[in-house]
């Protein structure tokens, strides 16, 4: 196994002025629209032991998690502008948080240090993927779970279409959002073991961007 400061390739993309200043806004809307929050609320809970939530910036999962099953709580998040609100929303939750910057290519966690991972609209931005579930694998413990809500890409050939459209635009607008990635498939071709899969389009929300999936994946 890797150690987590074996990765000196994966570096941080040089923020634009709109990812430092508007995506932050843009994704603080998007992702506290009711219907995700209610997705939110199926998968946050079962997080237990002790936890690395990637993605934490902003802290939006805070407030769904059970703290009486969270033995510690870890955090990770590229943006500077969320790890703050991030760090107050585990404080007014009375929970004692280590909240970190960094990207989920290199995570700088030893191998095998959590029972759970908490991943929510986060794999849709981050550069490579498939680095990404592999840090998670190495990360988390035998028999350890990812919890998992993505949008990607949809089952239905002419929402697709749509989704190749329109990606290329949405990624600069949304901070390398991407509407066309494998989200329940990417994890099996990482190796996890997939319990408790569920996908579905949203409800009020144009078919491009409502496609989503979550569950638990087990390493």
């Amino acid at each position: 196994m890797s150690s987590p400061n074996s990765h000196p390739i994966f570096e941080p993309r040089p923020a634009s002025w709109w990812e430092r200043n508007a995506v932050p806004k843009l994704i603080g809307f998007c992702c506290a629209q009711p219907q995700i929050m209610k997705a939110r609320s199926r998968i946050v809970p079962k997080a237990e032991g002790d936890v690395l939530e990637l993605g934490c910036g902003g802290g939006i999962n805070m407030q769904f998690y059970d703290p009486a099953r969270i033995k510690s709580f870890s955090g990770l998040d590229p943006s500077p502008a969320l790890l703050d609100a991030s760090r107050a929303a585990a404080q007014a939750k009375g929970m004692t948080a280590d909240i970190r910057g960094g990207i989920g290519e290199a995570m700088p966690f030893a191998d095998a240090s959590f029972d759970t991972i908490l991943v929510t609209f986060t794999l849709c931005s981050v550069d490579e993927q498939a680095q990404v579930l592999k840090e998670m694998r190495r990360v988390l413990r035998p028999g350890g779970k990812a919890l998992f809500l993505e949008h990607g890409r949809a089952p239905d050939a002419s929402v697709q279409a749509w989704q190749r459209r329109i990606e290329p635009v949405w990624k600069r607008i949304g901070g390398n959002c991407h509407l066309t990635r494998a989200i329940t498939g990417a994890y099996e071709a990482a190796g996890f073991k997939i319990d408790n899969a569920d996908k579905t389009y949203m409800p009020k929300t144009p078919r491009p961007f409502g496609w989503i999936e979550w569950g638990e994946a087990r390493n």
